[in-house]
């Protein structure tokens, strides 16, 4: 069968499972946006091309496969990169298609040319380019698989504009079944011997993998064991808080006490992350123990300090070789636990759940009324009640983040995703892209204004394709983060760090897909993409007060589409004290 390289690349693309594919259209790949039409896929047309990465980034996480981005030549590429960065410091799948210029055209400086090596090959596991149009789908599906294969990445690659059109006669090329290496019998036994023997023995879990619910397998034979699991920053919903072995998340905006408690441990069995610089507080703690690392990652990127044994593994096969119980190998919790009490165990999850409960904000006396706008102790006290550990939780960076840290549950896996390289401007697009590849689930982003402001205008997105997410902004009117270090190290000199913001409830409500106009135009531009021509409009509110954001919460949360929640509070209000009894 005769076809262009570009409809390849989509029947390639197709056959791997690929659900959705984020975009921001280019004239660079006009011949892939035409194989999209006929195609199951669903093009999820995006406003700008960070949002479609972020989009992709989300959807991976949340799912296990690669998301996919496309976005043309030069300034598109460009706009893309953080997106990149985020996945290779992450450590998430994700590939970038980006339309090129002709081969004719290359190196003369032509419209929008760019070299594609030079600009990514320092954050991307490969650069590949399409020269040859009857490689188009053996290339599209090695990007998918080396994205996904070992420590997980991004993969970028070149769609030149004249290969795309030419003909081929190339068949769809299937990709193999790759099955995670399973450790083996006497290594897993070495393992147990370990954990047996150490005296505060700790799980450290993170990074992706998590998604099919082996975190709370995991914990289940942790809690039996009397092994505390820790979490790494923004991967804490790998297992279940309400399992009495959740001892807390490490990293940034963590509580002193569970810092503490993983700087005690003995044995450290770090599995899908490592000991990073988040994770230790700067390579400060942790660095003592006996440490075994569970991992794909040959090359034990990001790790930093002793490691005794490395076992290669995934997240779910580690598991279930920890966990087998067949009749030739019965594990069970006292296989593990040799003469340990639960004291260590219990002592880990104690200091986080006095920690979550803590919120010294809520305790404003007549005479200490606090201080003025919303107190977000009582309202993510609220949220948290409201969501019951179900919902998806996206964050981009901010203080405003740290207080859905402390005080959100986790219950189900694939329910948070935040940028772990500190990127802004991730919450809105990755809440857009959660809740339309989970529309029967709750997607909820929190950020700040300055976080908000950076690609807030994918809620677009999320109208044009019927998603549904609650964006929570929180609006102190600086860049919070900032202002807190320039108080510690410039004290009364705040420079750089001031905004003015819109009125964003009353943006929100600006959204309204059910006006003829709307549809008139919505008709017009998207025909042909699947999208709806008419839809819900988007419900916004302005909380000033504490007491206004319960109600507040309810009328978002009961609204049929888009809502959003402008929460205004004190610029003087820092993240919540790392210290449960501050």
């Amino acid at each position: 069968m005769s076809r262009s390289a570009g409809h390849l690349i989509v029947d390639t693309l197709e056959s791997a499972g690929i659900e959705r594919v984020y975009a921001v259209p280019g004239e660079s790949y006009l011949d892939v946006l035409d194989g999209l039409y006929d195609a199951k896929i669903e093009t999820v047309v995006c406003r700008q091309e960070g949002g479609a990465g972020f989009m992709a980034l989300a959807e991976s996480r949340l799912t296990g496969r690669p998301g996919i981005t496309m976005v043309t030549r030069g300034p598109g590429a460009a706009n893309a990169m953080i997106a990149v960065h985020t996945a290779w410091q992450d450590a998430t799948a994700l590939v970038l298609f980006v339309g090129l210029v002709p081969l004719n055209d290359r190196s003369r400086e032509s419209f929008q040319e760019f070299s594609l090596p030079e600009w990514f090959s320092s954050t991307a596991k490969r650069v590949l380019t399409i020269d040859d149009e009857d490689r188009a789908g053996e290339i599209t599906a090695d990007a998918l698989r080396i994205a996904a294969s070992g420590r997980p990445g991004p993969v970028v690659v070149g769609l030149p504009e004249d290969v795309l059109v030419r003909l081929t006669e190339a068949p769809t090329p299937t990709l193999p079944e790759v099955a995670p290496p399973t450790p083996a019998p006497a290594v897993i036994d070495g393992l147990a011997s370990r954990i047996a023997a150490a005296e505060r023995p700790a799980f450290v879990l993170g990074g992706d993998g998590w998604h099919n619910g082996c975190g709370a397998e995991l914990a289940g034979l942790a809690a039996s064991a009397g092994v505390p699991i820790f979490c790494d920053w923004r991967a804490y919903d790998a297992i279940p808080h309400s399992s009495p072995a959740w001892a807390g998340w490490l990293g940034y905006g963590r509580a002193d006490a569970v810092a503490a408690g993983f700087a005690e441990a003995d044995l450290v069995i770090f599995v899908g992350c490592t000991r990073s610089d988040v994770l230790s507080d700067g390579y400060t703690i942790g660095f003592d123990a006996e440490t075994i690392l569970v991992s794909l990652d040959m090359e034990a990127t990001q790790h930093a300090g002793r490691i005794d044994e490395h076992i290669i593994a995934s997240a779910d096969s580690f598991t279930r070789a920890l966990t087998r119980t067949d009749a030739a190998d019965v594990r069970d919790a006292s296989q593990l636990r040799g003469d340990r009490t639960d004291e260590w165990m219990q002592g880990r999850a104690d200091a986080q759940s006095r920690f979550a409960a803590h919120r010294p904000d809520a305790e404003a006396t007549p005479e200490n009324p606090g201080r003025a706008g919303v107190d977000l102790g009582v309202a993510f006290g609220i949220l948290d009640d409201r969501l019951g550990g179900e919902a998806i939780l996206t964050y981009g960076a901010g203080n405003a983040t740290i207080w859905g840290h402390r005080f959100i549950r986790h219950e189900r896996p694939s329910s948070l995703v935040g940028a772990r390289n500190g990127a802004m401007g991730l919450a809105v697009p990755a809440a857009v892209a959660a809740s339309l590849a989970y529309p029967e689930r709750r997607a909820v982003a929190v950020c700040g204004d300055g976080d908000f402001l950076m690609n807030g205008q994918e809620i677009a997105t999320a109208f044009a394709h019927g998603g549904s997410p609650l964006i929570i902004v929180v609006d102190n009117g600086v860049y919070g983060t900032i202002v807190s270090h320039q108080e510690n190290h410039y004290p009364g000199r705040p420079s750089g760090t001031r905004m003015v913001n819109p009125n964003f409830a009353a943006w929100m409500s600006a959204f309204d897909l059910s006006s003829s106009g709307a549809a008139s135009a919505s008709k017009a531009s998207m025909n042909g993409d699947g999208a709806s021509v008419t839809g819900p409009t988007g419900h916004g509110e302005r909380v000033e007060t504490t007491e206004e954001f319960g109600p507040a919460l309810d009328r978002a949360l009961a609204h049929d589409g888009p809502a959003l929640i402008h929460v205004l509070i004190d610029p003087a209000t820092m993240p919540p004290a790392a210290d449960e009894t501050a």
